[in-house]
């Protein structure tokens, strides 16, 4: 049950991140690079490319199951981003699912991928 539960778990964060934050950032790069939310003043672009990189490319290893833990801590940052400096002061409304996002990646980064998993196959 923990095996199926984790697949879940994993598969269902990393779909739907990639699904509604990644592809959507990286279909509409060109609109966004020049106004994106610049928390560590880098540059719209840069901050841009390293949120694309978390949601596209971290969130399709995650669903893999390779790197697991590795994809769900660059999510995690990701989505601590959003949460505590994106959504500050707001209310929880807004960035509750940012931090349901969060405690998923977190929990993954804890215990792991699951055996249904590249990584639960080749034994890390």
């Amino acid at each position: 049950m923990f095996t199926l539960a984790m697949f879940l778990l994993r598969s269902c964060l990393g779909v739907m991140i990639l699904l509604n934050h990644g592809i959507p950032k990286l279909a509409n790069y060109g609109d966004l690079q020049n106004n994106f939310f610049d928390p560590f003043h880098i540059g719209h672009r840069w901050s841009l490319i390293l949120c694309v990189f978390a949601e596209v490319f971290a969130a399709m290893l995650l669903v893999l199951g390779l790197f697991s833990r590795i994809g769900a801590l660059i999510l995690a940052i990701d989505m601590s981003v959003a949460v505590f400096m994106y959504h500050q002061g707001q209310p929880l409304k807004n960035s509750e699912e940012a931090v349901i996002f969060l405690v998923g990646f977190v929990c993954i980064i804890l215990v792991g991928p699951g055996k249904w998993s590249v990584d639960g196959m080749t034994g890390r």
